[in-house]
């Protein structure tokens, strides 16, 4: 037995036509967004990086052929090692210096703090190459280092060239001037870290060095790695300047004398600057993974290490399911919300 048919199915089958489904109704027609700037500026790049791969390629000026023959050169090779025992003494100067003149500047007394404002005044307003002139003439001005009670009798002396050798006098140039623009560096650094983490410190019973070994310096080397690096691969390029001393061992020096010898100053050129582009590389590798240590927990670069131990306890603390609902029930404004 079927079931009567409504009054409106009758009316449709009776005019011949059929009921369509409703099109859904679209409520947002999301369209991606058009960076046309982005494939005009990557079409420019491309068409210059051409051009300029074109010309290293067809140029024969270049002579690829003469910076095959020096790029393992003897002379080079040992330009590129005094070039780094310069590079890496004169940072470890800097460094040195640069921590004790932070901490002067940092300290509260007065003579410390100006004495080491009157340092970074002096080397940081004076030019690099200046001051490798004057440690260079620095016999000139003092033939002899002499000890002994001022005024009085002298115990001993020695000359000064042979303390103060051509290596002393760009190391102790290089060094020095650095030592002004790393201090200012570390002082930033041990400023970045908030006053009232030392204070918690003190109030659990720390002393000042662990404060500043644990506390501090972890946190302040955020800061200072990175202008540390620049500063360290600008010390190699400023290498260069020696030839002031004058130190005539270095990567510069080097291939500029093999130009002097063959007349090609433009290859010889290139290969020094290969020699800086490969150095300088490696020390962004390690500047990159010394960052990424400093930062773990806050750059996002490396995940914070966890102690298990810790976790352990914790999770052990953390209160039950059963706990939940009789917590809940103590502040019921807090559910509310």
């Amino acid at each position: 037995m079927s079931l009567p048919a409504t009054g409106r199915a009758s009316g449709a089958q009776a005019d011949g036509r059929q009921e369509k489904p409703e099109a859904p109704v679209v409520l947002n027609n999301p369209v991606p967004v058009r960076h046309p700037g982005r494939w005009i500026s990557a079409i420019i790049i491309l068409g210059v990086l051409a051009l300029f791969l074109q010309s290293l390629i067809t140029n024969a000026n270049f002579r690829w052929d003469i910076v095959g023959t020096y790029i393992l050169d003897t002379k080079v090779v040992q330009g590129v090692g005094w070039t780094l025992l310069l590079t890496f003494a004169s940072m470890v100067l800097a460094i040195v210096l640069a921590i004790l003149l932070a901490f002067m500047r940092q300290s509260e007394n007065p003579v410390f703090r100006w004495s080491s404002w009157t340092w970074v005044w002096f080397f940081r307003g004076t030019p690099v190459y200046t001051q490798l002139v004057f440690w260079g003439l620095i016999s000139v001005l003092y033939p002899k280092i002499t000890a002994g009670i001022p005024f009085g009798p002298e115990w001993f002396s020695v000359d000064t060239s042979t303390v103060i050798t051509a290596t002393a006098a760009a190391i102790l140039g290089l060094g020095l001037n650095e030592s002004a623009y790393l201090a200012e560096i570390f002082r930033a650094g041990l400023k970045s870290v908030d006053r009232g983490q030392e204070e918690a410190a003190e109030a659990l019973g720390m002393g000042n060095a662990k404060i500043m070994w644990r506390i501090v310096l972890p946190q302040a080397m955020r800061v200072i790695v990175p202008p540390t690096g620049n500063e360290t691969i600008g010390m190699l390029k400023t290498t260069s300047l020696v030839l002031a001393v004058p130190f005539t061992l270095d990567l510069t020096f080097a291939t500029n004398t093999l130009a002097n010898r063959t007349y090609l100053p433009v290859p010889l050129l290139i290969v020094a600057a290969i020699w800086y582009l490969v150095i300088t590389s490696l020390l962004m590798v390690g500047q990159h993974y010394i960052e990424a240590y400093y930062g773990k927990g806050v750059d996002n670069l490396a995940p914070a290490a966890i102690n298990p131990a810790a976790a352990k306890a914790a999770a052990a603390g953390a209160p039950t399911g059963a706990a939940g609902p009789a917590l809940k029930k103590d502040f019921p404004e807090e559910e509310a919300k």
